[in-house]
This record gives structure tokens, sequence and C-alpha cells, in this order.
């Protein structure tokens, strides 16, 4: 009889164990715990902590109430201004209604995905390419207002969507870096033309005043010699200032006047001989008798003989 009664105890302890162990069940703190009795659900959602159900009758299912991080994979589509481009986007949701996202949708995760992927090429087709890469805040509220708005019925709240990545053809990268580029040298030109402007009004200022005052230009002078000594180098340039030439041209004596200079007389006609200003001339231009004697013995050294002494000479 005691054995029969301890073995009857020991059943019963086992069936309670197995009872306990089938029907316990533990729900974490991020986690809430739907209850399906005989396939229909139960109205209370069980919180974290310990719970149990009636085995073989009821049955828990638990959700994931964290922020789920969900990669969208890339899509390439044609954007408003036609250019081919490939966007890859990142969608952060979570579940608000566990019971919404069990009943109402067979895969919350999957149907967000594939909402996310359809919106996306949906976006890039509406956007230009500008947009696209420069104006990414608005493209991400409208990308979420798409995919938020058949979510809600499915329990799910999207908490932001981020576009992560553009990418663009090689062709039209490098029409961009030349874009950018010709930009670049056009506001530097005009940013050297404007610095140009200012250089000039500030050296007419510059030389009104030295002009004003001479000693201004002999500092100036001194400074930019101390600038160029203070290099290591064998050269120094020295400027020569411009005002010293003109004191020397302003204190240089006015050349003498040249002498009128006399205009010949008229030549006299071929049969009536030299005219009386040419014979003046000539007997002007003639040696005195005291500078012709030594010539003059010279001459008459090679000057043929006389008369009678040619009659000697032939006898």
């Amino acid at each position: 009889m005691v054995e029969e009664l301890l073995t009857a105890a020991i059943a019963t302890g086992v069936a309670v164990v197995v009872y306990v162990g089938a029907a316990a069940r533990v729900v974490k703190q991020y986690e809430r715990g739907l209850v399906f009795r005989l396939g229909r659900l139960r109205e209370e959602v069980r919180g974290p902590g310990f719970t149990t159900i009636v085995p073989f009758v009821e049955r828990l299912r638990k959700v994931n109430m964290q922020i789920v991080t969900l990669p969208v994979p890339a899509q390439e589509g044609i954007t408003r201004d036609n250019v081919t481009v490939r966007v890859d986007a990142v969608v952060y949701f979570k579940v608000v209604d566990p019971a919404s996202a069990i009943v109402a949708v067979e895969d919350y995760r999957f149907a967000v995905s594939q909402m996310a992927q359809t919106s996306l090429r949906s976006i890039i087709g509406k956007s230009d390419l500008d947009d696209l890469l420069s104006n990414r805040e608005m493209l991400n509220q409208g990308l979420e207002l798409m995919i938020d708005s058949p979510a809600v019925g499915w329990g799910v709240q999207i908490d932001r969507v981020e576009i992560k990545d553009v990418s663009l053809p090689e062709t039209m990268k490098r029409s961009m870096a030349r874009q950018a580029e010709a930009d670049r040298e056009r506001r530097a030109r005009v940013i050297n033309a404007d610095a140009e402007l200012q250089a000039s009004h500030k050296l007419a200022e510059a030389a009104e005043v030295m002009s004003e005052q001479p000693a201004a230009l002999q500092l100036r002078l001194l400074h930019t010699i101390v600038a160029v000594a203070a290099e290591k180098n064998s050269t120094l340039v020295l400027p020569f200032p411009v005002e010293l030439l003109r004191f020397l041209e302003r204190s240089a004596p006015p050349p003498a006047a040249a002498p009128a200079r006399k205009e010949p007389a008229p030549a006299g006609p071929a049969s009536e001989g030299p005219g009386p200003a040419e014979v003046d001339g000539a007997l002007d231009a003639a040696p005195a008798p005291d500078a012709l004697d030594g010539s003059v013995d010279g001459l008459m050294l090679d000057a043929p003989p006389p008369e009678h002494e040619r009659d000697g000479l032939r006898e």
C-alpha cells in the first residue's frame, strides 16, 4: 500500500513537472507575447517576465519590439533628367502593435523591405540628379512618408529612412568633375580681378601720397632694399629713383645755339667764269705767302729750265 502511494506521488510529481515545463514561458524585456488559443488570438498581450499557457491548447508567439535596421538593396533607375543611377538606402522601423504585425501581414520584415525598394525606385524617377546629390533631407522625408503610409496598418512605425549612396556612371562623374573645375576657375578669376581692382585703388592712393611727400618714396625704396637684403643671395637689386633723373635733367644747362649757316651764292654760267662770291671765297681760302715759302721752293726745283738754258743744252 505504501509503495503504491509512493509510486502515485512520484507519477503525480512528474506529471506536474512536465505540465509546468510545457506551460511555463519567459518573455524578455524587449519582447511582447501573443497567445493563440485554439488558433484564436487572445486580447491580452503578455508583458516581459514569467508567464504560463495551457499546453496543447494555447500557443505563445513572441514579437520583438526593438528598432530594426533594414538595409535596402541598391536600386537602379532613371532620374527625371534622364541620368541612370544606382541608389541604396537603409530603413529604421519598429513594431508598435504586435497583434497587427502578426495578424495583418504574413511577414512584416519582408513587407517593409519590398515597400522600401518600391518607394526608392519611385523617388528616383521623380527626382533630379542634383536633388539626389545635394537635397537628400527632403528625399529622405518623402521616402519615409511613402513607406510609412501602408506600414501603419501593419502595426509598424517607420522611424527613419536614409539614402546611403548614389552611384553614377563614369562618364557622368567626369562631366561633373569638369563642371566643378570650370566653376572653380571662374570663381578664381573673379577673385583675382577683384583683388587687382582693390590693389589699383590702394596703389593710386599711395602714389598720390608719395607725390605730395617725395620723402615717402625714398623710405619705400629703403624698405625694399632691406627686404631684398634679408634673403641669402649674392645679388642686390638697387632701384634707381626716377626723381633723381628728373632733377639732373632740370639742373643741366641748355645747349648753345648753333651759328647760322651761310648759303653759297649761285654760280655764274660756265662761259662767264666764276662769280664774285666764288672768287672771294677762293681768295680767303688761299694760304698766306709766308706759309707757301717752303712749298714754293720745292716747286721751283721741279720746274722746267729757262729758254737760254735749253739752247745751251741743245748745242
